[in-house]
This record gives C-alpha cells, sequence and structure tokens, in this order.
C-alpha cells in the first residue's frame, strides 16, 4: 500500500474493467471516484463498494464535461461489446470521441496523469498475425463495427495530440479479449455466451465454423497491466497491448465451457457476422519487456470462476442450471 493517497477518477467504473480496477485502486489505499451513466454498468458490480470511506459513485454520462480534482484519471468508459456498441452506434463514437475530448480537457486542467483503454479492434480484421502496436490495422470504416472501431482510434490520435500539443502525461493500452466475473450475461461475447447457454442447457451458438481464433485474458491479470503501465516514467506512453498471447479456436472454448458446466449443450452453427476478424491474438513483447507483464492464470481456471459467478447470477434470477446426467 502507498504511503500517498491519490484521489482517481474511473470512468465507466461501474462496468466488468470498471468495477475491478476500483476495487484494486482502493487496496492500494487511494480515494477513488466512479463515474458511469450505467448504460452498460451495473450498481451491483460496485454495490459492496458504496460503504467504503474512500469510495465515490456518481451518476455522469462523460460526454459532458466534467468538473472534480484528481491527481489519475482512468478512462474506461465505452460499450464495449457489438451488441450493446451497435445499439446505438451514434452515442458509441460521441463517448469514444467527445468522452476523451472532455477527460484530456480535465486532465489538462488540473495537470492530471490520464490512461486510456484502448482496444484490439483498433487493428480490425488484421492481415498481420499476432498482431504488434506498430501494425496499423484494416479497418471498415463504413461497418456496422465502425462505430466502436474508428471512435477508439480517433480517441488515441487526441491522446496523442493532447501529449504533443500540452505535453500530458498519457498513457495508451490496447486491450484483447478479456473475461472474468461481473460480465454482462447479455452482452454477446463469446465466454459469457457460452457460459450462460451452458449454464442453461441451450444450444451453443458458434458463429462460421469456429474455426476463428481468439485468446482471452482473465481480468486480474489484465488490470494488474494496467495498474504496471500507469506507474511507468512519463516518457512511457504506449500504445502497449494487453492480453493473452496464448490463441484457441472459439469451437474449442466452447467445447471447454461444456465440460467444465458438465452441460449437455449442443454447439450449433449461424453466419459469421460482417467484419468479424477471423483472428485475435496479441503480440505482448512490448508489455513483457516494458512492464515485466504476462497473463499468470490459466484458462481453465479463469472459466472456472467466471462459471461459479454465473452459476451465482442465474441462481439469483431464477436461471437454474440443468441437472447433468
Amino acid at each position: 500500500m502507498s504511503l500517498t493517497r491519490k484521489r482517481i477518477l474511473v470512468t465507466g467504473g461501474a462496468g466488468f474493467l470498471g468495477s475491478h480496477l476500483c476495487e484494486r485502486l482502493l487496496a492500494e489505499g487511494n480515494d477513488v471516484l466512479s463515474v458511469d451513466n450505467y448504460f452498460t454498468g451495473r450498481k451491483d458490480n460496485i454495490a459492496h463498494l458504496l460503504d467504503h470511506p474512500r469510495f465515490e459513485a456518481m451518476r455522469h454520462d462523460i460526454c459532458f464535461p466534467l468538473y472534480v480534482e484528481v491527481d489519475e484519471i482512468y478512462n474506461l468508459a465505452c460499450p464495449a461489446s457489438p451488441v450493446h456498441y451497435q445499439f446505438d452506434p451514434v452515442q458509441t463514437t460521441k463517448v469514444s470521441v467527445i468522452g476523451a475530448i472532455n477527460m484530456l480537457g480535465l486532465a489538462k486542467r488540473v495537470r492530471a496523469k490520464i490512461f486510456q483503454a484502448s482496444t484490439s479492434e483498433v487493428y480490425g480484421d488484421p492481415s498481420v498475425h499476432p498482431q504488434t502496436e506498430e501494425y496499423r490495422g484494416n479497418v471498415n470504416p463504413l461497418g456496422p463495427r465502425a462505430c466502436y472501431d474508428e471512435g477508439k482510434r480517433c480517441a488515441e490520435t487526441l491522446f496523442f495530440d493532447y501529449h504533443r500539443q500540452h505535453r500530458l502525461r498519457i498513457k495508451v493500452v490496447r486491450i484483447f479479449n478479456t473475461y472474468g466475473p461481473r460480465m454482462h450475461p447479455n452482452d454477446g461475447r463469446v465466454v459469457s455466451n457460452f457460459i450462460v447457454q451452458a449454464l442453461r442447457g441451450e444450444d451453443i451458438t458458434l458463429f462460421g465454423d469456429g474455426s476463428q481464433t481468439r485468446a482471452f485474458c482473465y481480468v486480474d491479470d489484465l488490470i494488474e497491466g494496467f495498474l504496471r503501465m500507469m506507474a511507468t516514467g512519463e516518457e512511457m506512453t504506449g500504445p502497449i497491448n494487453l492480453g493473452n498471447p496464448h490463441e484457441i479456436p472459439v469451437r474449442a472454448l466452447a467445447e471447454r465451457v461444456i465440460a467444465l458446466t458438465a452441460s449437455r449443450s449442443r454447439i450449433v452453427y449461424r453466419p459469421l457476422p460482417q467484419d468479424d476478424p477471423t483472428q485475435r491474438c496479441p503480440d505482448i513483447t512490448r508489455a513483457r519487456a516494458v512492464l515485466g507483464w504476462e497473463p499468470s492464470i490459466a484458462l481453465d481456471e479463469g472459466l472456472s470462476r467466471t462459471i461459479a459467478y454465473f452459476e451465482r447470477l442465474l441462481a439469483e434470477r431464477g436461471g437454474a442450471k440443468e441437472s447433468p446426467q
């Protein structure tokens, strides 16, 4: 625990990643302000923190200016799953771009260090594998995913322009597929989809033939990467990839979920969505060298923890698990 208490703002603090980050920051002795408009964030994610003397939660949309006094800002606010960011694509672009401008303006005013949670989606459907930070991407600016992909790309541009023009202290990471407790059960991502479907005994839906690959990083590992990045010297701006470099086919993930849940679910196939990348895997050479970071939690262990979370969630909502035979 640090002897110097910092005042830290987390936008999207009631979301999947944001709530875990708030926990870690509190555990290190900081004052934490969570800001969220609760579009995809949930009060349940931070309910256990509300009585903490150093935690505060504020309902606010960062598309509008925010006037607070803080030492550090973690900008995580943005719908991150296709189901949610395509629901209101104009608003998704606004929160990525206007939200970034507002948070950068706040950081400039109070001279705060600011962290941008960017995404592997800036690489689009990559023609380079695995993806290094130097790769400039293969993004369709006109497709249904562009609101998120291009919004995050523009946010990175803004961060580096503020750094060059105003000497702002910035940290940019690109997040690859992450999973764990507090994922939204209806976010449309493969891990949460597969687990919920398996626990309910429903067909597990695979898009395409299931051969497309993903690499899955457990949330605790990712948050550790956030903290290490924020602690680097001012010369380290990023971007830095954070994710698991060990990829597996999506069908193999579905089979592991079925085995770990002892489910009788069948795998069914649906057409692949437009612009869905066929490969997604980070090159984390830079993260290893600069941060001394790499994932440590094995996939089966992380999946077991996540399954336990969804079992509790479904039990609370009356979605009982089937009885294995």
